[in-house]
């Protein structure tokens, strides 16, 4: 591993992540499988403001951010919200507002969706990612760096 190359608009980098709330408990981390993940900078997977942050880092680096939560996963975005019909539901899926369900894509995958609002017979689900919309803290560890 080559550890003096640093990060430019054209690498990529190993890193390994922990995304915190801003009361400190973790929402997610690549270190609870001990398996970083490859940020590929200038494809469009991370934000701008993500990748102008960790510029010039090298492997060995840390780096703790405090970002809006839309810096990181991505701006919300109300066409991934919608209205469904609560008898599109089975009866053993426990509906109650901030519930994450996880619902079946057109390629036979899964995407969660948060229960945001239920009223009557109408289910708001927002299929945004849960934290898009809240202030994080986000620690990153470079693992590795190729150009």
């Amino acid at each position: 591993m080559t550890t003096d190359l640093q990060i430019n608009a054209d690498s990529k980098a190993l890193v390994h992540f922990n995304v915190l709330l801003k009361d400190g408990s973790a929402a997610d981390s690549t270190r609870v499988n001990g398996k970083p993940v490859w940020f590929v900078f200038g494809d469009g997977s991370l934000t701008e403001v993500i990748e102008k942050s960790l510029m010039g880092l090298k492997a060995g680096d840390e780096k703790k951010l405090e970002v809006h939560g839309s810096e990181f996963f991505g701006p919300a975005n109300p066409d991934d919200v919608h209205f469904m019909d609560i008898n599109q539901f089975s009866a053993d899926v426990k509906l109650e507002e901030g519930a994450i369900i996880a619902f079946e894509d057109m390629m036979g995958g899964t995407v969660p969706g948060m229960i945001r609002e239920i009223q009557g017979h109408s289910v708001k689900v927002d299929f945004n990612h849960p934290l898009a919309d809240q202030d994080i803290i986000l620690e990153i560890e470079i693992v590795e760096v190729r150009q």
